[in-house]
């Protein structure tokens, strides 16, 4: 089914699969703010719990743009806070505290991705909640998760840190050089965010038939290990990290114009590109009879070989001709490349954020989940810090107006 076909099915009357699911969240950074904007993108309610003057790190971060308030709102910030309200409480202040969990039972989640440990100490950890709610779906992510048998428990982590740790650094390190950190932005993170996801409806689905909640526990170190699922798979398999590249050719190729990666792990995949790239001598040569053969002979005759047949040709051109014949190929685009691909605009790839000081627009991922039933969007911009506090407050627990000026007078909110 193509995606026009989908969207002729969409009916703009159904309500979003999870319209009616609230979320309270007191997060920051990527791995659940990306994770509850997906939720978001899918119906649900998000209320986003900021500190009152510092706000999520992710606020922190640069490149940055200003909020009408001449604030710094950074770009981790942009592209993981789509669609939540933001309201600012000090949950080191006992009131502050005492406001989230006043709050929680009007929600049917509850997540935080402080570090390890730390939910609990300031007051609001699932006991606490649970304690007020006992049918909360209450989810944490950390670096090592909240189990004390852990030995990194109590340690601070970002992407990079669960990526280096889960070895595919150093299995992906080329021989003679360091490793390289963080290769693909936040793959610690968005995993992280994602296997959040699939506890969180799967725990909803144990409570619409169980009447009870639970506690989901993600640590970063083991949504990346699944992730990165074959450096533990080869090495049970006897195939230690610097031989790792006896798989097949995993490489990119300089064309006259730009450059293009292939995966030729397949026999027959490296038979027709011997065959395309007019090097046929390759199949009766006795170097190539073996995977690891194409790989040791990789720079001096195959790197070669190809990137002479692809030197009158752009990389499109060379993509072009060889996955018509079945090989996986794709371009090595430029940032411009991949925000200007017609793929990416017939799949609704990029949501644009209009800017208050008029420059051009924030470009921010899409929702990949494509549904045959469910529109897409409307989407609302990043909050402001505290932007919806009053409201919230107001809405959800009755507190006046004189109220919230105490509140936000004592530093509480804001």
């Amino acid at each position: 089914m193509r995606l026009g076909d989908i969207a002729n099915e969409q009916d703009p009357g159904q309500p979003q699969p999870l319209a009616g699911v609230r979320i309270l969240a007191a997060e920051q950074m990527a791995a659940l703010p990306f994770a509850t904007q997906l939720l978001a993108r899918l119906g649900a309610d998000v209320v986003k719990v900021e500190h009152p003057t510092m706000g999520d790190s992710g606020r922190g971060s640069v490149p940055f743009i200003e909020d009408p308030q001449g604030r710094k709102v950074g770009a981790t910030f942009l592209r993981n806070n789509f669609n939540p309200r933001s309201i600012a409480l000090d949950l080191k202040a006992p009131e502050g505290v005492e406001l989230f969990l006043d709050l929680a039972p009007k929600f049917d989640i509850v997540c935080e991705n402080f570090k390890a440990g730390t939910a609990d100490r300031l007051g609001i950890g699932y006991d606490a909640v649970a304690a007020r709610h006992p049918e909360v779906v209450y989810l944490s992510v950390s670096g090592f998760g909240n189990d004390p048998a852990s030995p990194y428990m109590h340690r601070a982590a970002y992407a990079a840190v669960v990526e280096g740790m889960s070895g595919i650094y150093e299995y992906k390190r080329a021989p003679g050089r360091r490793p390289m950190a963080n290769p693909v932005g936040a793959l610690g993170d968005i995993s992280s965010a994602l296997f959040g996801v699939i506890g969180i409806l799967a725990a909803l689905r144990h409570r619409d038939m169980t009447g009870t909640g639970q506690y989901i526990d993600i640590a970063m170190l083991d949504a990346t290990m699944a992730m990165t699922d074959i450096v533990t798979n080869f090495y049970s398999m006897g195939i230690p990290d610097e031989a790792s590249s006896g798989i097949g050719i995993v490489e990119t190729f300089e064309a006259g114009e730009g450059n293009f990666v292939l995966q030729i792990v397949r026999e027959h995949h490296f038979e027709k590109v011997a065959e395309i790239t007019g090097n046929p001598q390759w199949l009766t040569d006795p170097r190539f009879e073996s995977r690891a053969g194409w790989q040791e002979h990789f720079e001096t005759v195959i790197r070669p070989g190809v990137e002479a047949w692809a030197a009158d040709k752009t990389n499109k051109e060379a993509v072009t001709i060889l996955s018509a014949e079945g090989v996986a190929g794709g371009e090595s685009n430029s940032s411009r490349e991949i925000v200007e691909d017609d793929h990416v605009a017939v799949r609704n790839m990029l949501v644009e954020m209009p800017r208050e000081d008029g420059g051009e627009p924030i470009l921010v991922p899409g929702n990949p989940v494509k549904m045959s039933r469910t529109q897409e969007g409307p989407e609302t911009r990043v909050p402001w810090l505290g932007e919806h506090t009053d409201e919230v407050l107001a809405a959800e627990l009755g507190l006046s107006a004189e109220r919230l000026t105490e509140l936000r007078e004592a530093g509480v909110t804001s």
